[in-house]
């Protein structure tokens, strides 16, 4: 399993925009076979973050995906993510 998860900044005014922008990219990310979970939000509590949050069944399905993912242009400001490898998942309750 790969987690990719971390977080974007953008100046505060740009943030909702930022995160409308995604909502296809989410939904087809959703859709996609191999996707376990897809989320772009903006963040409670700071107005000009950005949180990103993917889980994939394998770097494969990854792979695939980003080739035909085709995102929104424009760069954040500020780009703090990281690819995370695991072979288990459990409940965390």
């Amino acid at each position: 399993m790969i987690i990719i998860a971390g977080y974007t900044r953008t100046d505060a005014e740009k943030r909702d925009g930022a995160v409308e922008a995604f909502r296809g990219m989410v939904e087809r990310a959703r859709a996609y076979d191999g996707c376990l979970d897809f989320s772009i939000s903006a963040d409670a509590v700071d107005p000009e973050r950005v949180n990103l949050f993917e889980c994939w069944r394998d770097q494969t399905t990854l792979d695939a995906w980003r080739k035909v993912a085709k995102g929104p242009r424009g760069k954040p400001r500020e780009v703090a993510v990281s690819l995370y490898r695991t072979d288990k998942a459990e409940k965390p309750f």
